[in-house]
């Protein structure tokens, strides 16, 4: 069995995204606050490939994205967004959620 290590990195960062977002609650953050928190785990990550995923979570109405005149993009946690960050809800695939340990 092999490890598809792009997936693994994917996922990973969507799960950063939440944790992130949900430390920043009750506002927003932009993404070059996001991007930082991201590249403390992977140091070569990008600002497209946050987008990507920031764009998969809005799909999956976990965040809510605005996508500012200026270029700019902001996010915030959606309610449920919030209970998959703090664990009140089962997390669907796609999120490299940690299992619950306590």
């Amino acid at each position: 069995m092999t490890v598809d290590m792009d997936k693994v990195r994917r996922e990973s960062i969507r799960w950063t995204i939440l944790l992130t977002l949900n430390n920043g609650r009750p506002t927003y953050l932009y993404e070059e606050v996001m991007l930082a928190v991201v590249q403390a785990v992977y140091t070569d990550a990008t600002a497209l490939e946050l987008r990507r995923e920031l764009d998969y979570l809005d799909d999956r109405k976990l965040v809510v994205v605005v996508k500012e005149p200026g270029g700019r993009w902001r996010a915030d946690l959606t309610h449920y967004g919030v209970d998959v960050a703090e664990y009140t809800v089962d997390c669907l695939p796609g999120i490299a959620r940690p299992a619950k340990y306590w």
